[in-house]
């Protein structure tokens, strides 16, 4: 069998406001932001380079395409068409994540390259992308470090009961308000402590630090494809409160289908990680069950991801797409 080679890229930056200024924005976003942060994205990629590490997996990254063999394995996780520029091989492709934002912005895809399979990471994208690109869709979901999430302080003198994660993304300036105010207020009543963060606005050490001194977990997003964050809080041991409203938010879906499209928060989740609210009527007495479960010990949510979502299984799943293509 060939050699496994991985292809992923930084979107390619393009003219905003005159002739090469493409040259000169990377540069000035350094300064005045400092080192880009690590995307949701980006971690996909590494976490699948890791876990292929611990599967004593070689590959090669960004390849030029005029040195693959014609034995070789082909991966590109993205971002965007820049990925798949100058491809002139006939080696079938495993592709996907990043390449687009929804399908119709490339319809042509496998026409135009020796697409084999085209990878998203839970079931509900899966079905946005197959009336495109029809059974090339496949399912896979890459790992969570568990190594590095971990629990570490395995007392319950933890500084916070509940932490609140706001990933509210769509009208979020009236929706996230009308949460965090309400569950703040609610949990003030019970003499809970909690923690707000916000979705960008905190390093990974940070998050780290902050899941260690946590009880429990109140997750606020419309929906996600795979959602690391809180698989990194289920990694760590911290039991999460889910809301889970049903249908996809996002106005690139919303806009390019004329039904709605079933979608969650928490696409890989069981009775182990906690439990879910679909709106803020329920929260009261969803909260007050959940909170009693998690004093009494009920949820591992560790368990789950150890079972289901190590680096290693998901390598190994990711390089099991290549089986029938080589």
């Amino acid at each position: 069998m060939g050699r496994l080679c991985l292809y992923y890229k930084p979107l390619e930056e393009t003219d905003r406001w005159v002739p090469g200024d493409k040259y000169i924005r990377p540069m000035v976003r350094r300064i005045i932001r400092g080192p880009r942060k690590i995307g949701g994205v980006d971690k996909v990629f590494i976490n699948l380079c890791k876990g292929l590490d611990l599967l004593e997996t070689e590959y090669k990254i960004n390849m030029k395409f005029k040195e693959l063999r014609p034995d070789d394995r082909v991966g590109v996780l993205g971002r965007g068409r820049n990925c798949l520029k100058g491809y002139d091989k006939k080696n079938p492709i495993v592709a996907g994540i990043a390449l687009m934002s929804h399908p119709s912005e490339w319809p042509t895809l496998l026409d135009d390259y020796p697409i084999a399979k085209y990878l998203q990471h839970s079931s509900w994208v899966s079905e946005v992308y197959k009336p495109y690109f029809g059974e090339s869709v496949k399912i896979w979901p890459v790992g969570i470090d568990s190594s590095h999430w971990s629990p570490r302080n395995l007392s319950n003198e933890k500084e916070f009961d509940v932490l609140i994660y706001d990933k509210i993304m769509w009208n979020k300036k009236i929706v996230s308000p009308v949460f965090i105010d309400y569950i703040k207020s609610f949990l003030e009543k019970q003499k809970l402590t909690y923690r707000v963060i916000t979705y960008g606005s905190y390093n990974s050490a940070d998050f780290n630090q902050i899941l260690d001194n946590s009880r429990s977990m109140i997750f606020l997003c419309e929906h996600e494809s795979q959602g690391l964050a809180y698989q990194e809080a289920l990694s760590c041991g911290v039991p999460i409160l889910a809301w889970d409203q049903g249908i996809c938010l996002d106005p690139t879906y919303t806009s390019k289908n004329r039904e709605t499209i079933p979608a969650s928060s928490v696409p890989y989740f069981d009775d182990r990680c906690g439990m879910k609210f679909k709106s803020i009527d329920e929260f009261d007495s969803k909260f007050i069950t959940f909170w009693d479960f998690v004093k009494s010990g009920k949820f591992n949510p560790r368990e789950y991801i150890l079972e289901n979502l190590t680096l290693e299984k998901c390598a190994n799943g990711f390089l099991e797409q290549f089986n029938d293509l080589y």
